[in-house]
């Protein structure tokens, strides 16, 4: 896994798949636990051509600390969110165009699979 040069602010470089190196196994990976696939959900949501991604501290997850922080360096290292220092703030943003150019209708697909589910199950 390298770390390229949009990913890094000053001495603060998260480590990020570069496109050729994001693998679909671990993309399945990162979406199949529930936590995180409802982070993705909200990212894809909030999303927009100006957006520089959402806070970790956005995303009200009940879970302690350490466990956010696992599930965002999973999908990080999986190559499904990017995630850049500015300030003190982690921001995290959606590799939409990665994973679309790699495993095209993919996303979309777990998106709106995850939001049918989530209707039927009263979760929406």
């Amino acid at each position: 896994m390298t770390t390229a040069a949009p990913h890094t602010t000053g001495s603060r470089a998260l480590a990020h798949p570069e496109r050729a190196e994001i693998r679909l196994e671990a993309v399945l990976h990162a979406l199949s636990d529930p936590m995180r696939l409802a982070v993705v959900r909200e990212m894809a949501a909030a999303q927009g051509a100006d957006s520089p991604g959402l806070s970790c501290s956005h995303f009200d997850l009940p879970v302690t600390k350490s466990t956010s922080t696992h599930h965002f360096r999973v999908l990080r290292e999986s190559g499904v969110i990017e995630q850049v220092y500015r300030g003190t703030a982690k921001l995290n943003g959606l590799r939409r165009t990665d994973l679309d150019a790699l495993f095209p209708g993919l996303l979309d697909s777990v998106l709106a699979a995850a939001a049918r589910q989530a209707e039927r199950l009263g979760d929406a």
